[in-house]
């Protein structure tokens, strides 16, 4: 079965139902929901999920924006097809050495890792403008199976 790196930017595309990308975020949850795709979750994604998560709800005027985060990353990391990658050696150091040749948020140093760990395509919703500054997309694409949601639209 294929698997795929969720960036957090694709799991708050899938929440947000007013999203540009709301449809395409949504076919690959449905694909993991039907056990048609595994999915990887770097550990420091479930963090920066929750945290966002919160923001948005809170910013859309829930009272219990928090706990409405919370559930979403419990729902996550509970699904049988989302496997919650952390804590080995190995993935700190390649998600170390991304940051240090590439500068990437580390979040996604940490997504970038795990693909290449597990042999993985890389989720992202949109090419990240730290992702395209001096060419360095191309250089990321050469390296990593980088796939974006931006590109189904």
């Amino acid at each position: 079965m294929a698997s795929v790196v969720l960036d957090t930017s694709v799991i708050i595309e899938y929440i947000d139902l007013k999203g540009s990308l709301h449809e395409q975020a949504s076919a690959v949850f449905n694909a993991i929901l039907e056990g048609r795709l595994n999915a990887l979750i770097p550990h420091p994604v479930l963090a920066e999920t929750f945290y966002v998560a919160a923001r948005i709800y809170g910013y859309l005027g829930f009272t219990d924006s928090e706990q409405r985060a919370a559930r979403l990353v419990e729902w996550l990391y509970r699904l049988p097809s989302v496997n919650i990658v952390g804590e080995s050696l190995d993935l700190a150091l390649e998600a170390g050495r991304v940051k240090l040749k590439y500068g990437l948020a580390l979040t996604d140093c940490y997504v970038l890792a795990v693909s290449r760990l597990h042999g993985a395509k890389a989720l992202f919703k949109r090419r990240e403008r730290e992702m395209t500054r001096k060419g360095l997309i191309d250089s990321l694409s050469r390296e990593y199976d980088i796939v974006f949601l931006e590109d189904y639209a």
